[in-house]
């Protein structure tokens, strides 16, 4: 008894970290109604910018050195205020260049914005320092401190101590000053707010400058706590999300209780693996436990929650993405196709591998069109199934040596019957919420599914055998050949193309007939749908079931154009990068699923940006971050459906001799149907 409760007291640091951030999770929505899932990056930047001040006496942003001759560092004092003046400007430039061009747009709008914002910040950190973790400099007391038969570091009981006191300082601020009444007010109604006078603005600047202190501050003190590295910090917000969840965004304390008990659940856990009982692979224990504890809490606070959870009301009603049906199908599928295939021969290899993956990133894309542009679900669990479907196929072709199509068949269903699972959460909780769902489901499903090598994959990775048709390989290593001669085949490519028109043609003739039509009645309004004899749970399951096995498809492609199974490529960062390029092409049609599959990291765009104008892939992240911030405020439809330049319409209308082109024509012409009027 005296070990578990000793576990806990260690657990106590991530607890202070989960508290932390659901602490800014909360400032956040509070201030402006946005989920922002970006708040864990705000705190990676935070422990970067202390770092560079203290090991290495530059500033990190700018890249300026301020600690004077070289091997100089910056004194621990001044070095947290630097950091914490760096925080606040993030903070100020985060609500003036993305959370308040976003107030009149909806819950997907600003959720996706939030992870641009984690994309840009994480691709300057790995600009900058690389992906390799770095040993954080110590700001707290480290001596151990004799505790329940055991050590414990002291930094660990000071950082406990410190979110305790900060989160009754909030909750007392917030609860008697007339900043937070004023705040409180606007959460509940904007509009009655800005009726009585409240700069509903400058609450939500405040609220979001607060909120990017809270996480840069923590950054700084919780580094020593593990090291500084891109991925740790930053996915803390999953359960940080859970937290919040249970204090349904609005109580400080709540969030603060319930990201420390997950802290102490997570230590727990540690003490759990180190007992003879605890179940093994290879000798190993189960990892990614924890992360499935996480997922379960947030399973059961959105389920007791359910449609009580907040929906912070806003002077206007947002938009949703526009979804036009499309007028013509055939005819453009058959010409782009038949352009595709000429470029699958004609290209070299490198460009045709850039191309092959395009094409599957397409794929990945029309997936997100039904879920999310259709129906509105927003799912970020949908790569995972692609994942689940590839380790499928892995097992049953590798392993059990079972012959193809039936191994591609069963690592769809399999990705099925995930995808059905997940969308059972759906039927209670839609929106922001599913995504905080998916997200945590992602999360749990990489590290204790794909992490387990008793039923996921090793991480060296696993083989895929070739598919073959009669004998004959129609894989990447297929006889048949291109111009060049050179791997990978052409034949798989156009594999992959008929895959990817079946797919657009089937998304289409959604969107065309009537299950289209019951589709965006849901996205509009559920209430009104079932009023009107569409059944949402219906749509819903019907939607998901359709996007899993799109999704399947494109992972057993992956799977096959690769010869094996990565675990690495179907993490959390690269599921919010599919969403980022989706929602940048356009989620809501298949031109823009198109686009997005483009657009996606080492694809045909990104190959040409870094092998013709060497531009690295880390910065492509920052720039497509920018463009997605960009797009969502300026054109939410996505860059498919974005209006065309003004002056070419100015230059045709001038070729034709319309109003602007010819005047003189024009008053012609008035001056006609003038006469003829008398």
């Amino acid at each position: 008894m005296e070990q578990i409760l000793l576990f806990a007291v260690l657990g106590l640091g991530t607890g202070a970290l989960i508290a932390g951030l659901a602490l800014s999770l909360v400032a956040t929505y509070r201030g402006s109604g946005t989920i922002n899932v970006a708040a864990g990056a705000i705190a990676m930047f935070g422990a970067y910018v202390f770092y560079g001040l203290r090991g290495q006496g530059y500033l990190l942003f700018p890249a300026l050195r301020v600690a004077g001759a070289e091997g100089m560092v910056v004194p621990l004092l001044p070095a947290v205020l630097m950091t914490l003046a760096v925080c606040a400007v993030l903070g100020v430039a985060l609500h003036y260049l993305v959370l308040h061009p976003l107030r009149r747009q909806s819950a997907l709008a600003k959720l996706v914005a939030s992870v641009g914002v984690l994309l840009i910040i994480q691709a300057y950190v790995l600009i900058t320092f690389g992906s390799q973790g770095k040993a954080a400099p110590d700001v707290l007391p480290t001596d151990p401190v004799r505790l329940l038969g055991g050590t414990v570091p002291a930094n660990r009981l000071y950082l406990f101590a410190s979110v305790v006191v900060l989160t009754g300082a909030i909750a007392l601020a917030y609860r008697r000053t007339r900043f937070g009444l004023a705040t409180r007010a606007a959460q509940e109604s904007e509009r009655e707010a800005a009726l009585s006078g409240l700069a509903a603005g400058r609450l939500a600047l405040a609220n979001t400058v607060i909120a990017a202190l809270i996480a840069g501050g923590l950054g700084i003190v919780v580094a020593p706590l593990t090291q500084v590295d891109p991925s740790t910090i930053a996915l803390a917000v999953v359960p940080a999300l859970g937290a919040a969840l249970l204090a349904r965004f609005t109580s400080f304390t709540v969030a603060a209780a319930a990201g420390i008990g997950m802290g102490i659940i997570a230590s727990l856990v540690t003490y759990a693996q180190s007992r003879p009982w605890f179940p093994t692979s290879d000798g190993v224990a189960w990892p990614g436990v924890t992360d499935l504890l996480y997922f379960a809490v947030i399973v059961v606070a959105l389920l007791w929650r359910g449609q009580s959870l907040p929906d912070r009301g806003t002077l206007v009603e947002p938009r949703l993405p526009r979804a036009p049906a499309p007028e013509r199908v055939v005819r453009p599928a058959v010409m782009s196709g038949a352009v595709a295939l000429v470029a699958l021969f004609v290209l070299p290899y490198d460009l045709r591998q850039a191309l092959i993956l395009s094409l599957i990133g397409s794929i990945a894309c029309l997936s997100l069109v039904v879920v999310t542009g259709l129906v509105g679900q927003v799912s970020l669990l949908q790569f995972g199934l692609a994942g689940v479907a590839g380790v499928v196929l892995s097992k049953l072709t590798a392993d059990a040596g079972v012959p193809w199509p039936l191994a591609l068949v069963a690592g769809v269903l399999g990705a099925l019957v995930i995808g059905l699972v997940t969308a059972l959460p759906a039927l209670r909780v839609r929106g922001v919420q599913l995504a905080i769902l998916t997200l945590a489901g992602a999360v749990a499903l990489n590290s204790f599914g794909f992490g387990n090598t008793r039923w996921g994959v090793p991480a060296s990775g696993a083989p895929v055998s070739a598919p073959t048709v009669l004998g004959f390989s129609i894989g990447t290593d297929s006889p048949v050949r291109g111009l060049d001669g050179a791997r990978p085949s052409p034949l798989f490519g156009a594999v992959v193309l008929l895959v990817l028109i079946a797919a657009a043609l089937l998304v289409a003739g959604i969107r065309r007939g009537s299950l289209g039509k019951r589709m965006l009645a849901v996205r509009s309004n559920e209430r009104a749908a079932a009023s009107a004899g569409v059944s949402p749970a219906q749509v819903k399951l019907i939607a998901f079931a359709v996007a899993t096995v799109i999704m399947a498809f494109a992972g057993v492609l992956y799977a096959y154009n690769f010869g094996s199974l990565d675990p690495t490529r179907f993490t959390v960062f690269n599921t919010l990068s599919l969403i980022a390029f989706a929602y940048l092409g356009g989620i809501t049609t298949v031109r823009g699923a198109v686009m997005g599959g483009l657009l996606i990291t080492q694809g045909l765009m990104s190959y040409a940006l870094n092998h013709y104008l060497g531009i690295s892939v880390n910065f492509q992240l920052v720039l497509a971050g920018f463009l997605l911030v960009f797009t969502v405020i300026t054109n939410p439809d996505g860059i498919a459906l974005a209006p065309p330049p003004k002056w070419p319409g100015r230059l045709v209308r001038r070729v034709r001799g319309g109003p602007s082109g010819d005047a003189p024509a024009a008053a012609d012409k008035q001056l006609a149907t003038t006469q003829g009027a008398r």
